[in-house]
């Protein structure tokens, strides 16, 4: 039975959206082809009409992950209001990709991090936009400062066995920002 172009999409669509939820609640050694297929609703054996590994789903799932539109936001303040929270601490498989996955990312495959890659340079230029113009050194600056510092508290707030602990990493990283961020746009 032949797929239409279209099915063919949607079964795209649906694996890499399985494999992203998986890959970050779980990382990439610890889920399989059949794991992925089996979360999209799809039989194992049509994964490679699709993929040719799962190096190749790897890549395209991170590429699909760190490129997807995101709220834009105010402020930088704005962001890491919204970035560190509880909520995105506990939520590893629906949450930012760059906190889950971004150690073990190093790890895989040119393409895999040629997307990753890609994505970091996509997030400094959006929190560069919302510290006053990503072409503007300073406003650079502060968006990769506190881009690293958002996603190393996110990291480090996750791998906490100590729920109070990890709150206050977050809490205090959102004031570290604070700090060094205005609430108006372009204020450093």
């Amino acid at each position: 039975m032949r797929v239409s172009r279209e099915q063919v999409a949607e079964n795209r669509r649906r694996i890499l959206e399985a494999a992203g939820r998986l890959f970050r609640e779980r990382g990439f050694g610890a889920v399989t082809v059949a794991e992925v297929m089996k979360a999209a609703g799809l039989t194992h054996g049509g994964f490679y009409g699709y993929f040719g590994s799962k190096d190749e789903l790897i890549a395209a799932a991170l590429e699909d992950l760190v490129v997807a539109p995101v709220p834009k936001p105010v402020t930088l303040e704005a962001y890491a209001d919204r970035y560190l929270t509880p909520e995105h601490m506990a939520d590893c498989a629906g949450g930012c990709p760059v906190a889950a996955l971004g150690t073990d990312a190093g790890r895989q495959s040119p393409q895999a991090r040629a997307a990753m890659t890609e994505g970091l340079r996509l997030q400094i230029a959006r929190l560069g936009e919302g510290a006053g113009g990503e072409r503007n050194a300073t406003a650079r600056q502060a968006a990769i400062g506190s881009w690293a510092a958002m996603v190393g508290a996110m990291i480090l707030a996750r791998m906490s066995d100590d729920p109070a602990l990890a709150q206050q990493v977050l809490q205090e990283t959102r004031a570290f920002i604070g700090q060094r961020v205005g609430d108006e746009p372009g204020e450093i």
